[in-house]
């Protein structure tokens, strides 16, 4: 009786960890998501446009909502979904807030990393070289039906952790009151510069980019604020990008630059990002 309450016990313990593991209370929800996307969409004049797809997952890479802009989950490109997902992933797995600073290391405001910042640190050579390859998609979670559900509210990917890690603009972490991070929002289906604006506006219209130094708490900086002088949009897309006269990958002047797309514009347009109280 004894060795059969233990193992209860244990079981409710392991429950109770793995349900707040997918809480999603303090996030939008898939109504607020999609509306957000659906302005943001209208809103963006570069790239193709096209209809997006856009994926939220909490600060334990659980995902909690995806939408899509689009008449269907057709009007928008198949793939996409999941590379949304991949880019939440990326930018909360690889941001930081100020509770990183302990014990004598970190940085006092933390770091954001959008995955637009990643794309010249990954290429051979580069300081982040093979992080494109960790963490990769589970794919099981990833494709797994009924299709006719992707996008809406009981899209089979909520509440899993589909993982996953992208290099290119589409991602943003997300920063609540007090400049603390609470997950990260990834948008596909356009091109990749295109993207980063469209998450860009997602996070902004979701008021989820408290990251400017308010009253005692600092800012939280990131490649665009420290190397491109983007002091009011600190994760912004960073376009420094330049021929390589030996070939192969074109070389960035920050190590954070980012390829120009197809009708490429409008990043140093974005909404700075909001105080942190």
């Amino acid at each position: 009786m004894k060795t059969f309450s233990l193992a209860l016990a244990i079981a409710l313990v392991s429950s109770a960890a793995f349900a707040n593991d997918k809480d999603c209370r303090d996030l939008p929800s898939h109504g607020s998501l999609k509306a957000a996307l659906d302005s943001a969409v209208a809103a963006e004049t570069s790239g193709l446009d096209f209809h997006m797809w856009a994926t939220i997952v909490n600060r334990d890479g659980v995902v909690c909502a995806v939408a899509f802009s689009g008449g269907d989950r057709g009007a928008q490109w198949p793939g996409s979904r999941v590379i949304s997902a991949q880019k939440a992933n990326t930018a909360n797995a690889f941001g930081l807030d100020r509770t990183s600073s302990s014990n004598g290391s970190g940085a006092p405001g933390g770091l954001a990393l959008s995955t637009a910042n990643l794309y010249s640190a990954v290429q051979p050579g580069g300081s982040l070289f093979g992080l494109q390859h960790s963490n990769p998609v589970l794919t099981a979670e990833a494709y797994k039906g009924p299709s006719a559900n992707f996008g809406q509210g009981n899209d089979p990917l909520v509440g899993e952790k589909v993982g996953g890690v992208n290099v290119f603009g589409g991602g943003l972490a997300l920063y609540a009151v007090g400049a603390t991070i609470v997950g990260g929002v990834g948008v596909s289906g356009d091109t990749s510069c295109a993207d980063h604006n469209i998450a860009w506006r997602v996070r902004h219209l979701l008021n989820l980019d408290r990251m400017a130094a308010a009253g005692p708490i600092p800012g939280v900086p990131g490649p665009a604020s420290i190397f491109a002088g983007d002091a009011t949009r600190p994760d912004n897309i960073i376009l420094d990008i330049v021929p390589n006269p030996a070939g192969g990958t074109g070389t960035s002047a920050s190590g954070f630059g980012h390829p120009m797309c197809l009708n490429t514009g409008g990043s140093g347009a974005l909404p700075g990002v909001r105080p942190a109280q």
